[in-house]
């Protein structure tokens, strides 16, 4: 076969895995599917050596093996019982009546309990669906502006994407071969920030135009002094606890990530238990949604793995890596270029995808450029929330639609969320450009990050175990 052939394999197998997600495949089975037909093209027409294929068992073996994955059950499950307890609901209301007498006040507290939310479920639909369910009508009760309505509901959900414990992190620490706690620890201040803009953003508009975010009336404000107060320590006071159990203890390395979610699953079932709210049908249902969410992540990572087994055999790692070395600007070049790619292919692609498909591509080259894969782990990240909020595609805005009153048309949460999208690629230019805000404690100049070298195993040239 002529040398364009085979330097076409790993672009056509690229395109073709494009294909069957146009198509509607699901995306495990598109990826399996993708690799063993080009294996099979590939062994047919002598460019793949066929006992690379020996290597599948134990690449499976060792994603179910994998101790770092088992904190994804224990961190939905956690979220999913704490959803169902009714917290959400009652973080809205004391919050709100904390900041109802501002203008603005609502959505300040729907941010807020978004952010603690995101600390303790870490599932985006959790917490977009319950907030939408319980704040949206009371919102649109009290004169907000439907679209900044929407758009603080969705942003605040997606929230759940970068605040630990985050299960989209936990994925880019096993993809980037990184420590979870080390990527929280990262993740957090950036978060935060987020939670800062947001903030920000409403104060903006009450000032420009008071009128699409009033305070909420004296009648509706039902307590207060002691009452209130007493109020916020039962309803704040025990989540709180409850973060600073789970992350407190992993950010000082008492526990790994996985017993810190194993502890975050005990303690949601206690507090559940405590406010009355624990059934056998919302624990059964709790049990299958994290059954069902462990599932689809373990079988999208077996496909990833023969996806990229395949493709690199076809030394589609080798045209990945010329095809970024043509780039001007060296390693911001490099950056840019991948950030870009992630916001488009947001546009169509769920976090997920995008971590199983495009990570391990250009993970590699991050790592032989000499970029620190936590603040690169970071980046992407805050990049992929965007996923959640492109219209028409994103996520956050297909949860919040469907529980959202008729009044509120689809128009309205799209143009709604386009602020607030914005605001999260600010986030994304501010962690580019400023790396000191993820690696605190690590040089404050990118270039000044240690050359790592492109260590490729010679007999099966792969990379090290860590970047597989």
């Amino acid at each position: 076969m002529d040398g364009a052939v085979v330097g076409d394999m790993a672009p056509l197998m690229f395109l073709g895995l494009v294909a069957f997600l146009l198509l509607g495949y699901p995306v495990a089975f598109a990826l399996a599917a993708n690799g063993l037909l080009f294996a099979g093209v590939g062994i047919a027409a002598g460019l793949f050596d066929v006992s690379l294929l020996q290597a599948l068992p134990e690449r499976v073996y060792g994603i179910v093996a994998n101790p770092t994955l088992l904190a994804i059950p224990f961190f939905a499950f956690m979220g999913l019982v704490l959803e169902r307890s009714g917290m959400a609901e009652d973080l809205l209301d004391t919050i709100g009546q904390l900041f109802g007498s501002l203008r603005g006040g609502l959505a300040y507290a729907v941010i807020l309990v978004g952010a603690l939310l995101a600390a303790t479920t870490g599932v985006v639909a959790a917490s977009v669906i319950a907030m939408g369910l319980i704040s949206m009508p009371v919102m649109l009760r009290y004169d907000y502006d439907k679209r900044l309505a929407a758009g603080v509901i969705a942003a605040s959900g997606t929230l759940a994407q970068i605040i630990p414990p985050s299960l989209v992190l936990i994925v880019l620490a096993d993809q980037l071969g990184a420590p979870v706690g080390a990527m929280y620890k990262g993740a957090l201040l950036p978060g935060m920030a987020l939670v800062g803009l947001y903030l920000l953003y409403v104060l903006g508009v009450t000032l420009v135009r008071p009128h699409a975010a009033p305070a909420m009336p004296a009648s509706a404000r039902t307590l207060h002094g002691m009452a209130l107060m007493l109020r916020v320590l039962t309803t704040l006071v025990p989540p709180l606890v409850l973060i600073f159990l789970v992350l407190g203890t992993i950010f000082l390395g008492v526990a790994t990530p996985t017993e810190g979610g194993a502890m975050g699953a005990a303690g949601a079932l206690l507090l559940a238990l405590a406010r009355g709210r624990l059934s056998r049908l919302q624990l059964t249902q709790a049990m299958d949604s994290t059954t069902k969410l462990t599932t689809f992540v373990i079988f999208i990572l077996i496909g990833s793995t023969i996806f990229t087994l395949v493709f690199r055999g076809l030394d589609g790692d080798v045209w990945v890596e010329h095809l970024f070395s043509r780039l001007p600007g060296g390693v911001l070049g490099f950056l840019v270029t991948v950030n870009l790619l992630v916001f488009v292919l947001a546009f169509f692609l769920d976090f997920f995808e995008i971590a199983f498909i495009v990570v391990p591509l250009v993970g590699p080259i991050a790592y032989k450029l000499g970029i620190d894969p936590i603040w690169f782990g970071v980046m992407l990240a805050v990049n992929m929330q965007t996923a959640f909020m492109h219209p028409p595609f994103g996520f956050a805005l297909f949860y919040l639609k469907s529980v959202a009153p008729k009044a509120v048309r689809t128009a309205d949460i799209y143009w709604g969320a386009i602020p607030f999208l914005l605001i999260q690629l600010v986030m994304v230019v501010v962690v580019l450009g400023f790396p000191q805000v993820v690696l605190r404690d690590a040089p404050p100049d990118a270039s000044s990050v240690r050359e790592v070298p492109l260590n490729v195993d010679p007999d099966t040239g792969f990379l090290p175990a860590e970047w597989r």
